[in-house]
C-alpha cells in the first residue's frame, strides 16, 4: 500500500538500502515548489550500473541529542547533515515518531559528490529506502518515489532501473516516476573530467536560471515535446532519434544557464573538447550522442553493443579523464537482516 502517512505494527528500527545514480536524457531544471521539490518539468532518465550509493539507518537515539549522518567515513556538518537531518525529521513525521527518536545513519557513496554526477539521486533513493524501512513505513514503489523526492527531486527516478519517466505532477501526490517501455539495451560512456564540487550548486543555479535567464520559459516549453519524442524513440527502438533528442535537451539546458545573470557556465576547455569530439565520432559512423548535468562533465549515450568502441575511442582521446561504461542499472534493493 501507499502509506505515506502510516507505520506498521513492528519497526525494524535498522535498515540497509542502496540505489543507483541515474542520468537524466530530458532534463529535470528548476522546481514550481522548492518545498516538496516540484519540477517545472517531466523528465526521463537511465539508472547506471555500478554508480550505487548503500545507506544504513538506526532509530537508535543518535548521539543521544540529534542525529548522526556519517558519509564516506566522516560525520556529516553543515548542509550536507541539515538535508539529511529534515530527511529524517520528515519520515519521522509519517511513521508517529518524535523527533526525540534520533537516527544514526551510515552511508557509502562510489560516485563523488557535489560534481554533477548524480550523487544525491542514489543518495537519497536509498536514505528513503533505508530510513522508511526502519521507522517502520510500509510503502509501495509510488510512495517511495514520492518520498525521494522530498530529499532530492532526481532521487526519486533512482528508486527504479532502466529507462523512468519522473510526472512533474502538481502536487506531493502527483508528482512521482515511473518505469517505462524501452526497445533498447542502452549504455552510458561516462567521460568524468573533473570530480571535484561544483563551486555553483544545482540549487542555486536552478533558482538563478529560472529568476534571470531569457531563454529558459522556452526551453520548458520545448521540453514536454522533446519528452514525448524520446519517449516514442524508446519504445520503438530507434536510438538515433533518441540521442538526438537527448543530446538537443542537455544542450538547450546549458544555454538556459549560461544566459542566466550572471552566468552559469559548468563547461571546461575539456567538456568542449570532449563534446567536439562526440559529435565527430557520430560523423564516422558511430552511434554516439553527449549529455551533461549540472558539471563539466559529459555522458555519451550509445547501447551496449558500441559502448566499449565509444569508450575507447574517448578514452584515448582524453587520457587525463576517467571514462568508465555504464549499463542500465537496477532499481533500489534491501539487505536482508543478517545478510
Amino acid at each position: 500500500m501507499d502509506s505515506t502517512d502510516s507505520a506498521a505494527a513492528g519497526r525494524a528500527r535498522t535498515a540497509t538500502a542502496s540505489a543507483n545514480a541515474n542520468i537524466a536524457l530530458i532534463k529535470y531544471w528548476g522546481k514550481t515548489d522548492a518545498r516538496l521539490h516540484l519540477p517545472t518539468t517531466s523528465s526521463l532518465s537511465l539508472t547506471l550500473d555500478e554508480t550505487w550509493t548503500t545507506t544504513t539507518v538506526s532509530f537508535d537515539g543518535g548521539d543521544g541529542v540529534q542525529d548522526v549522518v556519517t558519509i564516506n567515513g566522516l560525520r556529516a556538518q553543515g548542509t550536507a547533515f541539515e538535508r539529511v537531518h529534515r530527511f529524517l525529521s520528515l519520515v519521522r513525521e509519517r511513521a508517529g515518531l518524535g523527533e526525540a527518536e534520533a537516527a544514526s545513519v551510515t552511508s557509502t557513496s562510489m560516485v563523488p559528490l557535489a560534481a554533477g554526477l548524480a550523487s544525491s539521486a542514489a543518495g537519497f533513493a536509498a536514505l528513503a529506502g533505508a530510513a522508511s524501512r526502519a521507522a517502520g513505513l510500509d510503502l509501495d514503489a509510488r510512495g517511495l518515489s514520492r518520498l525521494a523526492r522530498r530529499g532530492s527531486g532526481s532521487a526519486s527516478r533512482s528508486v527504479f532501473g532502466g529507462l523512468v519517466r519522473w510526472n512533474r505532477g502538481t502536487d506531493d501526490e502527483t508528482s512521482y516516476a515511473e518505469p517505462v517501455p524501452c526497445a533498447l539495451d542502452l549504455a552510458m560512456v561516462v567521460v568524468a573530467l573533473d570530480t571535484g564540487p561544483k563551486a555553483v550548486s544545482s540549487t542555486e543555479a536552478m533558482r538563478r536560471t529560472m529568476r534571470t535567464s531569457p531563454l529558459y520559459p522556452a526551453w520548458v516549453e520545448a521540453s514536454a515535446t522533446e519528452l514525448a519524442e524520446a519517449l516514442a524513440a524508446a519504445e520503438a527502438g530507434d536510438l538515433e532519434r533518441l540521442g538526438a533528442v537527448a543530446e538537443a535537451n542537455a544542450l538547450g539546458m546549458h544555454a538556459t544557464m549560461v544566459a542566466a545573470r550572471p552566468p552559469v557556465l559548468y563547461w571546461r576547455p575539456g567538456t568542449v573538447a570532449v563534446l567536439h569530439e562526440v559529435a565527430t565520432l557520430r560523423q564516422a559512423g558511430l552511434p554516439v550522442w553527449a549529455t551533461m548535468d549540472a558539471g563539466p562533465n559529459v555522458k555519451v549515450l550509445t547501447d551496449t553493443a558500441h559502448a566499449a568502441e565509444a569508450a575507447a575511442a574517448l578514452g584515448g582521446l582524453f587520457p587525463e579523464a576517467s571514462v568508465t561504461v555504464r549499463r542500465g542499472g537496477e532499481g533500489i534493493r534491501y539487505e536482508q537482516p543478517g545478510s
